[in-house]
């Protein structure tokens, strides 16, 4: 058992890291510090700071990190029109890389040598928040307790919080089936009924939207303005990140948009099934995509869709803080420098309609060469004749060969 002197843990107050605070203070014989990050989760995380008290903590960190987590991650991430695997959002996957910077800051402020998480061995968050720890503080001393312990399952931890009088609100014993994660940007559902992909999700589970069934009869249009590729104001109302994000995830939640049930392939090699609601990304990603079809170059577009599923995979693996992320994130953001101007959209029983764009100062597009109309001579449409000439050359040279 290495030293551990004094250990920052990731704590939500809940059953796992509540059992998992107690763990570390007796089994290392350490000091704990807590950290619990509000992202937009939608609980209390006021609750959390009696339960550390009533634990025995002194040094305790309640942090609103709600804009920082919208500003510098969301946001950069949905720059790049960020998707996994074609459908995934990644909202789990981005809050990570900002809470293990927040627990190495808080080690270096308290003077801790280690940080502890809740993360299983099983999952794809093990890796993100220490591959994001050991990128930002090379020497960390790292505890996972869910690789070290023997509760494993949720009756031995109801158990050992029995025998060490570690307080458990009724509604852990009695909750959700399901194993969640909530932020601003998504609230994931896993386990239970859903570990067989061939079962329905239960209506029921759903906390953010309504079924699209049951949305309203009429649309609703929204008007969503970008600067440098970012929404500033929803319908002319200026916003914060995190306000933007919240006011668009309660238009898509009231028309039943940003549901997902995805089996995915994780990182530590197995195949998971999860549900996902994710309104206000939803939004944003097709609003961000038509403000870039007539703000970007086509071979600029086009690279952005090349690297994509890469940066995607950086974000979902955990590779946030590599340098690699970084140097795609530069390119990504350099793109982003015209992406100004507003787009209208049509929200309608979980579908989201481009229905207008603008970007009276960076648009390429041109309807004086784009019409069907007569175009002034603007556009010589005789000079296709030896642009497609010229491409067709290497086809025309293959074909008589066959035919030889």
């Amino acid at each position: 058992m290495r030293k551990i002197n004094k250990a920052v843990l990731a704590f939500s107050g809940g059953l796992d890291t509540s059992v998992i605070l107690k763990w570390l203070q007796d089994t290392y014989q350490c000091e704990v510090v807590t950290f619990t990050a509000d992202i937009g989760q939608g609980e209390e995380v006021e609750p959390a700071r009696a339960k550390a008290k009533q634990l025995g903590v002194k040094e305790i960190y309640i942090d609103d990190l709600r804009e920082e987590f919208v500003r510098d991650f969301v946001f950069p991430m949905f720059r790049a029109n960020t998707i996994y695997e074609g459908e995934y959002l990644l909202g789990t996957s981005i809050a990570r890389p900002l809470i293990a910077k927040r627990q190495i800051e808080i080690a270096k402020e308290t003077g801790a040598d280690a940080v502890s998480h809740g993360a299983t061995g099983k999952g794809n968050d093990q890796v993100r928040f220490e591959l994001g720890y050991y990128a930002l503080q090379p020497d960390i001393q790292v505890i996972a307790p869910w690789r070290e312990w023997n509760l494993t399952s949720r009756e031995k931890l109801l158990q050992y919080a029995e025998q060490h009088n570690i307080p458990v609100e009724m509604k852990k014993k009695t909750g959700s089936p399901y194993s969640m994660d909530a932020n601003l940007l998504h609230i994931s559902y896993e386990g239970r009924v859903l570990e067989d992909p061939a079962v329905e999700p239960e209506e029921s589970m759903w906390r953010w939207s309504v079924s699209p069934e049951k949305a309203p009869d009429v649309p609703e249009y929204l008007d969503v303005e970008f600067r440098c590729g970012d929404v500033v104001a929803l319908n002319g109302v200026e916003l914060s990140p995190a306000g933007v994000l919240e006011k668009l995830n309660r238009l898509g939640g009231k028309h039943g948009i940003g549901r997902l049930d995805l089996v995915e392939n994780r990182y530590v090699g197995m195949k998971s099934r999860g549900c996902y609601e994710t309104p206000g990304g939803s939004i944003l990603l097709r609003a961000h995509r038509a403000m870039e079809s007539i703000t970007l170059d086509r071979e600029v577009a086009h690279l952005k869709d090349d690297l994509m599923p890469r940066y995607a995979e950086l974000i979902y693996n955990g590779y946030w803080w590599s340098p690699e992320r970084r140097m795609l994130q530069v390119m990504i953001d350099e793109s982003q420098e015209r992406v100004n101007g507003w787009v209208r959209l049509k929200l309608y029983k979980g579908n989201i309609t481009v229905v207008g764009r603008d970007s009276p100062a960076d648009s390429l597009f041109d309807s004086n060469i784009a019409t069907f109309e007569d175009d002034a001579g603007v556009y010589n449409q005789g000079d296709a004749a030896g642009f497609i000439k010229l491409n067709a050359l290497r086809l025309r040279i293959a074909a008589k060969r066959r035919s030889v």
